[in-house]
């Protein structure tokens, strides 16, 4: 699948907030955005007020930057918030978090949401007691998330665990063991997203 191979710091600066692409750089001063907050390119200071449309399209460009996901991707995932019963906009966010790579980071399992998914795409993560190499693969309630019984599977994660300085959220738990496991306690919503989205401009987007 294609994916961003530029440097990754010009998207937040683009959607103007951390996106947290970078793992634990992103908390140093090293963090591009804090250095230069302007939007990139050549004249950053001369962009006009943003159109109703552009203020559309950049929300929804940001949750799909801050997921990793490509349009076609996030276009399957709106398609299915719309068949489901209840607020759209708040399935499709449940829907993001339940993916296994952010499910793996926010674990603490991984640095980054692209380090999650090179975790789980080589194999150093099983789901009830089997692997699962599908970043995309949708975690339910009760599941198990434990990282295999080997060296470097085990060397990777705990590295990223000794980093790692952010809070769990309440729909998992951690247990401290030598083979570090999670478990989903019950399904994200809409409130459990670290970052502001406006889901309702993305669904009017969508929409159309």
């Amino acid at each position: 699948m294609a994916r961003i191979t530029g440097p990754v710091c010009r998207l937040c600066r683009r959607e103007g907030m951390k996106l947290f692409l970078k793992g634990s750089r992103c908390d140093t001063p090293k963090c591009a955005f804090e250095r230069r907050d302007s939007v990139p390119g050549m004249h950053p200071y001369r962009r006009g007020k943003l159109t109703d449309y552009g203020l559309h399209l950049r929300e929804k460009q940001k949750v799909k930057h801050y997921y990793g996901v490509l349009e076609r991707q996030f276009r399957r995932y709106f398609a299915e918030a719309q068949r489901s019963k209840g607020n759209t906009g708040n399935t499709l966010m449940s829907l993001l978090e339940r993916r296994l790579d952010n499910i793996v980071f926010r674990l603490g399992f991984a640095t980054s949401r692209a380090h999650a998914r090179q975790l789980v795409g080589h194999g150093h993560i099983t789901v009830n007691g089997r692997k699962v190499d599908i970043p995309s693969y949708l975690v339910r309630a009760g599941d198990k998330i434990r990282v295999k019984n080997r060296a470097a599977s085990l060397q990777a994660v705990q590295a990223s665990l000794a980093e790692n300085q952010r809070p769990l959220p309440d729909f998992l738990t951690r247990e401290e063991a030598p083979i570090p496991q999670g478990e989903v306690v019950r399904l994200p919503d809409a409130a459990d997203v670290s970052i502001p989205v406006q889901t309702q401009l993305i669904v009017e987007l969508c929409s159309k």
